[in-house]
């Protein structure tokens, strides 16, 4: 290994190790130049047949010398598919200026990862995402069938070209800086992110996103904020059981890396006039806050109410912003579903809260975790809410 390599890779183990909760308070007082520059030339000195490199001693226990361990033997383990530059050389030989060989890299993992079974909402990501790039390669059943050679298996390419009919045109990604990660709460983190070049996408939308360390994984998230002049875009992670892209965002991405933002799409939560009530629950806040920030921008006359439920005050994980969202048309009431301290008003599931302030003529929106949105729709109609002023996020696989 090439000491550059071993730079890289004793980076990346340093960024997990410091994600880690039980191994990263060991960190604290360590001189982190000099730990990388002794794992670098352990790193550089192990040769084929040799043991794994050394890790100094840090005061783990041995549980979690072991964990540090697997973390090392984890950034080190070679790929399964076919190498990048492999298959980008495959296809150039062939098909000369198909593919720019920056980018060849992203299209064959997202291929790689369309071939594996996947859940249904981040297959619905994967094929945004591939749906842009062929067109915007200009792909076509000639092509395809070099891409297979080169991959060295069967892409389900007529998926691909239904997505491709439904996306448009335009970029297939957007690379972006994380310039921001804060854990907000358990479990939950905030990332601030600024794309190289504008992205261009509307408050309430939904895009995929991706992270190399989970290389072809895309995965739904909204942004949390309207569009800002210098282009900054918000996320709101919840690290959800067997989620690797959001393990991953929420526990070992760090300020300095790169993402990447697929094609935004329409969920069914634009704004549409009148008053508001809005319903949150979890991370669901994140497309409603956007469209708080949407009115705040050209205030009209209108009054909004926004409903943010947790289970409980440690949890409501946006607080410190939601604080400054400060307008005489704008009521925020928190809702907490497992608090039995909270003020009597305050105290039950997010919906059940918003229908003691629900008004005749209010558009209501509700964004959260499936088990909130399962009975949503019911429960409004019920309450007198027209079926044609209830918005949920529909028109993609939510997840």
């Amino acid at each position: 290994m090439t000491e550059p390599e071993a730079r890289e890779v004793v980076a990346r183990w340093l960024s997990l190790v410091a994600a880690d909760v039980e191994l990263s308070p060991y960190l604290i007082g360590v001189d982190w130049e000099r730990l990388k520059a002794h794992l670098a030339r352990s790193l550089t000195s192990v040769t084929g047949g040799a043991a794994e490199p050394e890790i100094p001693p840090m005061g783990w226990s041995e549980a979690q010398h072991r964990r540090a361990a697997d973390y090392l033997m984890g950034v080190l383990k070679p790929p399964t598919e076919p190498g990048a530059a492999n298959f980008w050389e495959a296809v150039e030989d062939r098909c000369p200026g198909l593919l720019p060989e920056l980018e060849a890299p992203l299209l064959q993992a997202a291929l790689h990862q369309l071939t594996i079974k996947d859940d249904r909402p981040n297959r619905w990501a994967l094929l945004a995402v591939l749906g842009r790039a062929y067109r915007r390669y200009g792909l076509h059943p000639a092509h395809t069938a070099v891409i297979d050679d080169a991959l060295q298996t069967r892409v389900p390419w007529q998926k691909v070209e239904w997505a491709a009919a439904r996306m448009g045109d335009g970029p297939a990604w957007w690379p972006a800086e994380v310039l921001d990660h804060d854990r907000a709460a358990d479990g939950v983190a905030i990332l601030t992110v600024r794309p190289w070049r504008r992205l261009p996408y509307q408050s309430g939308q939904a895009m995929p996103v991706c992270t190399p360390r989970r290389p072809g994984r895309w995965r739904w998230l909204c942004p949390a904020n309207a569009p800002r002049p210098d282009g900054t875009v918000e996320l709101h992670v919840r690290a959800v059981p067997g989620g690797a892209v959001s393990t991953s965002l929420v526990h070992e991405v760090r300020p300095g890396e790169l993402l990447h933002f697929g094609p935004p799409v329409d969920t069914g939560l634009s704004l549409v006039d009148g008053d508001l009530l809005l319903v949150a629950g979890g991370t669901g806040l994140a497309p409603l806050r956007a469209l708080v920030e949407q009115v705040a921008a050209a205030p009209d006359g209108r009054r909004v109410t926004l409903i943010v439920g947790a289970r409980s005050v440690e949890s409501l994980y946006d607080a410190v912003t939601l604080d400054k969202l400060r307008h005489d048309w704008l009521t925020i009431v928190p809702a907490f579903s497992h608090d039995q301290l909270a003020e009597p008003g305050e105290q039950g599931d997010a919906l059940t809260v918003a229908l003691d302030h629900l008004h005749p003529d209010q558009a209501v929106y509700v964004c959260g975790p499936p088990a909130m949105l399962a009975g949503s729709r019911l429960r409004l109609l019920a309450a007198g809410v027209p079926a044609e002023r209830i918005h949920l996020p529909e028109r993609i696989a939510w997840r």
